[in-house]
């Protein structure tokens, strides 16, 4: 069998009802911000335990909207350095200062000792992202921290949809959260970003930045600088029917990682990425970790040309302080957690429809090149 990296699911009750749906849009000339992107938006809110969703069209936007909204210009935003180059990208273009820091090695996040050391009377705001679908532990402190401090606590929750800590859903922790519906995604619009917030104010906000920074739709009057940043109804067509299933996929997910936890025990040279009891991981992403000395880029070869089992990319492979676009705005740092947690992960196959067979391949595969 040939095992990809991530697939893609619709069934065949969805197609209709998505094709349906944007064959309305088509006929009535209603493509943007219409009822396909409001429904969406309320049914979205519900799953982040949030009063307020603003569809936008990506996760990159969503993010730099919330920075916008809250008027970070020329403040530093803490982020964790193990993240997607748009984390940081995001706070530069909304005119922020992006402050690296490292990781705490157990959850893949901040932890209180890494936030103390790094904030300063510069810091307007931090990032907190949820990697592979992982909520941190020390959440609740660093939310405690952050109000007490007068500094806005923003979730990148682009990977943790469904995700929740201590039954607290990923998106309803900070100040505002970003969500992507990129097509690898637990849940696809094919493109697409949602804010989550309880704050009205952001809402207001993020619906003028998403619409070219107009006063209101009706009228030609810009009091933002914003950019076209709209959610078209086409894709909030797809992203509403596929956000139904996101309580069963989280569910399918969760049970194929718990076959690669117990099937890796035995393999030796990998281990999987512990997880704290208190956090139902989404498994967007399920993360191992490989012995020091190990060839990843040899080992994923391998899998793929030998074995037919295709790896996804990891998350990620190059920590931000390391990318050629920041060298130069940066002196030079070491993140050793982050570095070392890069260097030597991989991220296993996790999709919907996974058979036990298809993981008894992976691991398997694994345990022949590694043995």
């Amino acid at each position: 069998m040939k095992i990809p990296s991530a697939k893609i699911v619709f069934n065949e009750q969805d197609k209709k009802e998505i094709l349906k749906t944007i064959e309305e849009s088509l006929t009535t000339g209603q493509l943007t911000l219409g009822k396909n992107g409001t429904a969406f938006e309320e049914e979205f809110r519900k799953t982040t335990q949030t009063q307020f969703a603003v569809a936008v069209n990506s996760g990159t936007s969503s993010l730099e909207i919330i920075l916008r909204a809250l008027n970070l210009q020329g403040k530093e935003v803490l982020v964790p350095t193990n993240t997607f180059f748009a984390t940081a990208a995001a706070v530069w273009h909304a005119g922020a200062v992006a402050k690296f820091v490292d990781m705490n090695s157990n959850s893949l996040s901040f932890d209180m000792d890494i936030l103390t050391r790094n904030v300063s009377k510069k810091t307007g705001a931090v990032i907190i992202v949820h990697i592979g679908g992982i909520v941190t532990p020390d959440m609740p402190e660093l939310v405690n921290f952050c109000n007490e401090s007068g500094i806005y606590l923003i979730e990148d929750a682009a990977h943790a949809h469904g995700s929740t800590l201590n039954g607290k859903a990923a998106g309803g922790f900070g100040v505002a959260s970003s969500f992507s519906f990129y097509p690898t995604k637990v849940i696809t619009a094919g493109e697409g970003g949602m804010i989550a917030t309880n704050d009205p104010r952001i809402v207001e906000e993020a619906k003028k930045y998403r619409d070219q920074g107009k006063a209101s739709f009706l009228e030609n009057k810009h009091d933002r600088l914003g950019y076209n940043w709209r959610m078209s109804e086409l894709h909030a067509a797809v992203g509403k029917v596929h956000l139904r299933h996101l309580s069963e996929f989280v569910e399918e997910r969760r049970k194929i990682a718990k076959k690669y936890d117990e099937g890796l025990k035995r393999i030796k040279g990998i281990k999987s990425l512990p997880v704290d009891s208190g956090c139902r991981s989404n498994y967007y992403k399920y993360i191992a970790i490989l012995e020091k000395g190990i060839d990843r880029a040899q080992l994923k070869k391998a899998l793929r040309e030998k074995h037919n089992v295709s790896l996804s990319g990891e998350v990620y492979e190059l920590p931000c302080h390391l990318q050629p676009i920041f060298q130069n705005g940066y002196k030079k740092e070491t993140f050793p957690n982050a570095e070392e947690f890069c260097r030597r992960h991989i991220c296993l196959p996790v999709y919907q429809g996974m058979t036990d067979a298809e993981v008894g391949q992976v691991l398997l595969s694994l345990e022949t090149e590694l043995k």
